[in-house]
């Protein structure tokens, strides 16, 4: 099995995340483009300690950048993990 810290990327925060974390134990992580439910449920529950219920994912493409000039390209494309933890356990994110 891969280490949890090649499988977990960062914690995404934006408001949705935050709101879904505080009203139904959701939490928004970016993964490793390769990762699959399981690996992302492991990883998880070995780093943070929390009891994991369920993993959705998706992958997010790159969008079009600068589309007029020479640095014309694209953004990076990365995948998102949205996993809900078991009623009542929470991650203190800083």
């Amino acid at each position: 099995m891969k280490s949890p810290s090649s499988i977990i990327k960062t914690v995404r925060l934006t408001e949705k995340s935050s709101r879904q974390s505080e009203i139904s134990s959701k939490y928004v992580f970016e993964v490793a483009v390769h990762a699959n439910k399981t690996e992302i449920r492991k990883a998880v529950e070995l780093f943070f300690g929390k009891r994991v219920v369920g993993v959705n994912t998706l992958n997010q493409s790159g969008k079009q950048r600068r589309s007029r000039t020479a640095a014309a390209g694209r953004t990076v494309a990365w995948k998102k993990a949205i996993v809900t933890l078991a009623q009542g356990e929470t991650i203190e994110i800083a």
